[in-house]
């Protein structure tokens, strides 16, 4: 019986497929060799925002404008410790010239309590004042991010509209602006309601509790434990400026914050390695050692 030997040949658009290989492949490198691979700007981002920044120390107990400060609000039963911080997506990060971050950005309020470019914040003069000089209660002063890397960006807030707005709560939006305005200031007022005119005026103290009020809405700045947002850094509560007032028409602990400053005796912050001294009434007992990121974050 005969045999017959086939040849087998390529059939269709294969070559039009090799070339379009060959060329995803070639862009690929291309992408790489100028770092603008997701991995390689993830990376980037993840170097820059998290480098570790000394805050300022209070030697006379205020804050001073000048200084270098975290917002913390201690939590509650339901809700744990969180800090300000600087919610930077990949889309906002820019390399010309330099790395650098864009505006706006979003900020929410994250368990990591490490002091570093992410949760730094510089108390800054509206009205004229030195660096230097004390902050007063009901005194109007900008929320600004370090110079550099997180560009100096002011924290902002408007009133809610339909278009503006927080994502998860609708309520009033914080966020991070360029330009620094009417909209960016806020005044620090004494939780205690039944107190707050006693206090108009004096000088604000550093780790103790307070109150961060919008100048133009009045609403106090408020982190929402439970509207959960899923970031790049993990979990973390939305921040909001919206004031939350309990049955004694007082402000909730959703409003309650601590200016920290740095130990001068020790590394850390002097709320959590002096809990004693800062341990409000019916809250949980602070601990000392400061919570690490949250597992799924950035490490």
């Amino acid at each position: 019986m005969a045999r017959f030997r086939t040849r087998r040949s390529k059939v269709g658009n294969w070559y039009e497929d090799l070339c379009l290989e060959e060329d995803a492949l070639k862009e690929f490198v291309e992408k790489k060799d100028r770092g603008e691979l997701a991995v390689q700007k993830t990376q980037l981002l993840k170097e820059h925002i998290l480098k570790p920044v000394s805050l300022s120390v209070s030697r006379d107990g205020g804050v001073h404008f000048g200084d270098t400060v975290m917002l913390v609000n201690i939590g509650s039963a339901e809700r744990q410790c969180s800090a300000v911080s600087l919610n930077a997506e990949v889309s906002r990060l820019t390399q010309k010239p330099t790395p650098g971050l864009l505006s706006p950005c979003e900020v929410s309020a994250g368990p990591a309590l490490q002091p570093c470019i992410r949760t730094a914040f510089v108390i800054t003069s509206v009205d004229g004042s030195s660096d230097g000089t004390n902050l007063h209660y009901e005194q109007s002063f900008a929320l600004r991010t370090t110079s550099g890397f997180a560009g100096g960006f002011f924290l902002t807030s408007d009133i809610c509209t339909f278009q503006k707005c927080a994502k998860k709560s609708r309520l009033q939006e914080v966020s991070l602006e360029m330009q620094g305005s009417f909209l960016s200031w806020w005044k620090v007022v004494h939780f205690d309601p039944q107190e707050r005119l006693e206090h108009e005026g004096l000088p604000v103290p550093a780790n103790a509790k307070v109150l961060i009020v919008h100048c133009k809405t009045n609403r106090a700045l408020a982190v929402l434990g439970d509207h959960v947002l899923w970031t790049m850094y993990g979990t973390e509560f939305e921040l909001t400026a919206h004031t939350f007032l309990d049955s004694h028409k007082a402000e909730a602990d959703n409003n309650h914050w601590w200016i920290c400053t740095s130990d001068p005796g020790q590394e850390g912050l002097v709320l959590f390695n002096h809990p004693s001294d800062q341990q409000p009434p019916g809250q949980p007992a602070l601990n000392n050692q400061q919570p690490a990121p949250s597992e799924g974050g950035l490490q």
